[in-house]
C-alpha cells in the first residue's frame, strides 16, 4: 500500500467522515503510522563514521551547488491551487484540537526517540544523521503545508499544525527540528503562492517517497541586516531575470536540490525559484555559534540566470512579506520547544542535585530563576499559538508575530543563560545539552528563512 493511499478512507489508517473535513485530519493520520509501525525499533542511530560531504567546523569549502535532480515542466502558467483557511467558530480558544494534540504527541515521540540521542553528534558533525531524516519523511513532515488537491495531506491551511510540528520537534533539538522542516518550507512556499506550473513540476517530489532537500534563503551576511531590505537583486534579462549576491545561512545548502531566492526586484522584494544546478551557483561553508546540525552554508549567486517561470508570487511583495512572517512564526515556535526543553531539563537537574543535606531547589534563588522559565515560556507559547491561530484563519497577523518574535528572541536567550547559569559548573560543559540550547536560543532573533510554517 502506498503512503498516500493508506491516509484514505476505508483502509487500516482510513479517516472517519469528521476527520476528512478536519484541517488536519489527513495529518494526523500520516503522523499516527510512526505510531503504528516498527520505525523507530527498526532505525538504529548508529555512529556515523564517514563524515558528509564537509565538516563546516573544521573544512572549509567553497564548491559548486549539487547537480540534484531534474525537474520535469508542466502545468500550466496560470494561478495554481491555494489551500484554504480553516473556519473560524468565532470563540477566542488557543487549545489544540484533539487531532492537534494526537498530531504534537507523535510528533514529540520521534523527537524524544530519534533527534535527542542524535543531537549531540549531529552538533559536532555539523550534518543530520540520514536515519533522522528518514524518519521524519517517512511520516509525512515534508508534506504538511501542501494541500491534498495536490498531492499533500492538508485539506486546509493549517499554520497552527505546522507551528505545534516545530515546537515539538525543537524539543528534541532545533538544529535537527532545522534540518527536517526545511523541505517543508519549501514546498509550502510553492504550494502557498506557486503557479500551476510550478506545483505540478515541483510538488509531486515533495509528497513522493524521495523528497528533495531543499532551502528557502532569505537572510544575507550584512551587519543589521534588513529583510525587507536586500542586497541580493534581480534584474530583468529579457524574458527572465539575472540574480546576483550572497545568502548566509542557508539550511543544508551543500545537498540542496531546489532554493526558494530572496532578491530586490526593482525595488520590491520578490522569491524565485532556483535549482541547484542553475550555472553561477556556488555554496561555501558557514559555519556557525548554534545550529549546527543544520548544516548552515552560504550561497553565492553570480550572474544566475532564470525563466520568467522562476519567479514565485508575483512582483507586488506581498507573497514576500507572508513569507517573511511565516517564518518568523516557525523561528518563535522553535525557541518555545527548545524553552521547553530547558526548563524540563533544569527542573529535574535542581530537584537532584544536593547542597548542604538538601537539593539546591530549596534555595529561594534556585526556585524563583526556575519559575521565571516557566512564567516567560508560557507567555511565548500564548503569543506564539495566537499568532498562528490567526494566520490559519487568513486573518491578518502581522503585529502578532511581530509581538511574539520581539518575545521569543529576548526570553528565549534569557531563558538559555539562565538554563546554564542553574547548572553552574555543569551549564558550561557538554556533558549536559543545555549549552547547546543556550548556543541555538540566540539564533532566534537573527535567523531569516530556513523554516516556515
Amino acid at each position: 500500500m502506498s503512503f498516500m493511499s493508506s491516509l484514505r478512507p476505508g483502509g487500516r489508517h482510513g479517516l472517519s467522515s469528521r476527520e476528512s473535513r478536519d484541517p488536519i485530519g489527513y495529518a494526523v493520520a500520516a503522523v499516527n503510522r510512526l505510531a503504528q509501525s516498527d520505525l523507530i525499533d527498526r532505525v538504529g542511530l548508529r555512529k556515523q563514521t564517514e563524515q558528509a560531504v564537509y565538516s563546516t567546523t573544521r573544512n572549509g569549502f567553497r564548491v559548486a551547488t549539487a547537480a540534484g535532480r531534474t525537474f520535469a515542466r508542466a502545468g500550466r502558467a496560470t494561478s495554481g491551487a491555494r489551500p484554504a483557511p480553516a473556519s473560524s467558530s468565532g470563540v477566542f480558544d488557543l487549545t489544540p484540537t484533539e487531532d492537534e494534540e494526537m498530531l504534537v504527541d507523535v510528533v514529540r515521540e520521534l523527537a524524544a526517540e530519534l533527534l535527542r540521542p542524535a543531537a549531540a553528534e549531529a552538533n559536532e558533525a555539523c550534518t543530520a544523521p540520514p536515519e533522522v531524516l528518514a524518519a521524519a519523511q517517512e511520516i509525512g513532515l515534508p508534506g504538511l503545508g501542501v494541500p491534498e488537491a495536490l498531492g499533500g495531506i492538508m485539506e486546509e491551511r493549517s499554520a497552527m499544525a505546522g507551528t505545534l510540528v516545530a515546537e515539538a520537534l525543537a524539543e528534541g533539538d532545533m538544529g535537527l527540528a532545522v534540518a527536517t522542516l526545511a523541505p517543508g518550507a519549501v514546498a509550502t512556499a510553492i504550494g502557498l503562492w506557486g503557479t500551476d506550473a510550478q506545483q505540478q513540476t515541483y510538488l509531486p517530489a515533495f509528497t513522493g517517497s524521495d523528497v528533495p532537500v531543499a532551502a528557502l534563503t532569505i537572510a544575507e551576511p550584512a551587519v543589521l541586516f534588513d529583510a525587507f531590505s536586500l542586497a541580493t537583486t534581480a534584474l530583468r534579462d529579457g524574458d527572465g531575470f539575472v540574480l546576483d549576491g550572497v545568502k548566509s545561512a542557508v539550511v543544508r545548502g551543500a545537498e540542496a536540490e531546489l532554493f526558494v531566492v530572496a532578491a530586490q526586484l526593482e525595488g520590491t522584494p520578490a522569491l524565485f525559484l532556483v535549482e541547484s544546478g542553475t550555472e553561477g551557483l556556488e555554496v561555501e561553508a558557514d559555519p556557525s555559534m548554534g545550529l549546527r546540525a543544520a548544516g548552515l552554508s552560504r550561497l553565492h549567486l553570480t550572474g544566475v540566470r532564470v525563466g520568467a517561470d522562476a519567479l514565485l508570487g508575483g512582483t507586488d511583495g506581498e507573497a514576500y512579506r507572508e513569507c517573511v512572517r511565516l517564518s518568523r512564526l516557525a523561528w518563535c515556535a522553535l525557541a518555545v520547544g527548545t524553552g521547553q526543553a530547558v526548563l524540563d531539563h533544569v527542573k529535574d537537574y535542581v530537584n537532584e542535585r544536593q547542597a548542604f543535606g538538601e537539593p539546591i531547589s530549596h534555595r529561594q534563588s534556585v526556585a524563583f530563576m526556575v519559575a521565571d522559565i516557566a512564567i516567560e515560556l508560557q507567555a511565548m507559547r500564548l503569543v506564539t499559538w495566537k499568532a498562528a491561530s490567526r494566520a490559519t484563519r487568513g486573518q491578518a497577523f502581522a503585529r502578532e508575530v511581530g509581538l511574539a518574535r520581539q518575545l521569543c528572541t529576548e526570553k528565549g536567550m534569557r531563558i538559555g543563560l539562565d538554563g546554564v547559569q542553574l547548572l553552574g559548573g555543569h551549564g558550561f560543559v557538554k556533558e549536559h545539552p543545555v549549552e547547546r540550547w543556550y548556543r541555538d536560543l540566540r539564533a532566534v532573533g537573527v535567523m531569516e528563512g530556513g523554516v516556515m510554517v
